[in-house]
């Protein structure tokens, strides 16, 4: 599972550490931010990516109307166009520390900051700015922890639900008490265009409070958007509510109305509309347990109907469960570096995406239909293609492109190109002297002086042995 995006640090909880002896001067009390910038630039803003608590002496702040250390009060500054810069930029607060350069906080920046509701902090004297940096990241760091623990035991709580006599209506509970408000199944197909209009009449279970006609209008309307061959997910926003649609296949779409988004959220609904695809899909009798088997480790080929099945192997920057939509499946490992899939349908190329696929295989082949899959997307990225197929290229096709060329160089590296040559002719005409000096072009002796200048540089190998023959032949053919 992907680890969901480190959550928004409440500037309260910065507040609260004693030993930094913060104090908030001016802005909305719950702020947030998402790092931290340290920076003496007159306009530091297009160093800021958003989010970022600027931590300032306040340097580039000349005559904004405070006592700089050791002189006297310059009149009104440049706090106002300073501020509003910072806010276009995105800036989650700034914080200001005291007698370096300014023995108080100017009174324009604290009126600025007040004006444009952005939060401002005093550090003071004794906490240096590396120790506000460090408690940022420590406490991000504790954030994204506990952000992770509560996705994975969301996940693991689904999972459990969808085992359950009645697992449809235990998902979407379960799904419910994690992310709160309501969840339920709709259909986005034009069939139902008309009982969907209705509103509650177009929901097919659900759980949590019924959201107002309205909102399950808009919900159904954002149904709409997921219908087969549009996007995977769609999300919008209704008063305080936050909507969300996840296309499950057949028509039927999975809609959440929640009182707001964590960003964890997205992934527990991910997860959830992955069982609900695999919980409503139409499949052969028997495909029931395929669901529970996956989920508790057992065998995939038990569970699985006769296929045939293609393993597919995909790396790309788009969305993991939109990919497997296009490929019309729901046996999605989105985890890892690359993207692993298994459908009964022959893939095609993908856009934004460079896939291995592996040749057509029953239940009981998936093990060595996955490593097809993985040679494939080697061989797709070496040659920069969007689609590679597994071809049946004997024992050279075990070994991966990359791999077998790094041994090959590694090999090969101490002989010159010439005696390179002469070593492939020769051993392509099985050691014949006579027969590979005609076709090299050259003297028998010098194919002679050749082979034995080879064998000694490769270290006295012994090139009548099939073994060592072998390895050089394998050796050569990768190499141009």
């Amino acid at each position: 599972m992907e680890a969901p995006p480190t959550p928004p640090l409440a500037l309260g909880l910065l507040l609260a550490d004693h030993e930094l002896g913060l104090r908030q001067l001016a802005g909305p009390a719950a702020g947030e931010v998402h790092g931290v910038h340290a920076s003496e630039m007159a306009d530091p803003s297009p160093y800021l990516l958003g989010g970022e608590l600027l931590l300032t002496a306040g340097a580039g702040l000349a005559g904004a109307g405070a006592r700089p250390a050791g002189g006297t009060e310059h009149g009104a500054g440049n706090a106002g166009p300073y501020v509003a810069r910072l806010v276009r930029a995105g800036a989650g607060a700034v914080g200001f520390g005291v007698t370096p350069v300014h023995e108080t906080v100017p009174g324009t920046l604290i009126e600025a900051c007040e004006r444009h509701g952005m939060p401002l902090v005093e550090v003071p004297p004794g906490t240096p700015f590396t120790a506000v940096g460090r408690a940022v990241w420590r406490l991000m760091d504790q954030a994204r922890t506990a952000e992770l623990r509560r996705v994975t035991e969301a996940q693991q709580s689904l999972a459990a639900a969808a085992a359950r006599p009645d697992p449809v209506p235990a998902v979407l509970r379960r799904l419910t008490a994690v992310l709160g408000g309501w969840a339920g199944l709709l259909s986005s197909g034009p069939a139902r265009d008309a009982e969907a209009e209705a509103g509650a009449e177009a929901v097919a279970e659900s759980a949590g409070a019924l959201p107002e006609p309205e909102a399950l209008a808009a919900l159904t309307a954002l149904a709409r958007r997921v219908a087969p061959g549009a996007a995977a997910t769609a999300t919008a926003a209704h008063g305080e509510l936050r909507l969300a649609a996840h296309a499950l296949g057949e028509g039927r779409v999975l809609a959440l109305a929640t009182p707001s988004r964590a960003p964890g959220d997205h992934t527990v609904a991910s997860v959830a509309a992955v069982l609900l695809t695999l919980l409503t899909a139409h499949r052969p009798a028997g495909a029931e347990a395929s669901l529970t088997r996956l989920l508790l480790g057992g065998e995939p080929g038990e569970a699985l109907g006769p296929g045939p099945w293609y393993a597919v192997h995909a790396r790309g920057a788009g969305d993991p469960p939109a990919l497997a939509a296009a490929l019309g499946t729901v046996l999605l490992d989105p985890r890892g570096p690359v993207v692993r899939l298994l459908t009964e349908r022959e893939p095609g190329a993908q856009p934004g995406w460079r896939l291995g696929v592996s040749a057509a295989a029953g239940p009981e082949g998936l093990s060595g239909a996955d490593a097809q899959a993985g040679r494939a997307l080697a061989r797709a990225e070496a040659s920069r293609t969007p689609l590679a197929r597994h071809t049946d290229l004997g024992l050279a096709g075990l070994v991966g492109e990359a791999e077998a060329r790094a041994h090959a160089e590694a090999l090969l590296g101490p002989l010159s190109p010439a005696l390179r040559d002469t070593l492939r002719g020769w051993l392509a005409h099985h050691g014949s002297w006579d027969r590979s000096a005609a076709a090299l072009g050259v003297h028998r002796n010098t194919v002679r002086q050749r082979v034995a200048r080879a064998a000694g540089l490769l270290g006295g190998a012994d090139l009548d042995d099939p073994d060592v023959r072998m390895e050089l032949w394998f050796a050569l053919r990768r190499l141009p």
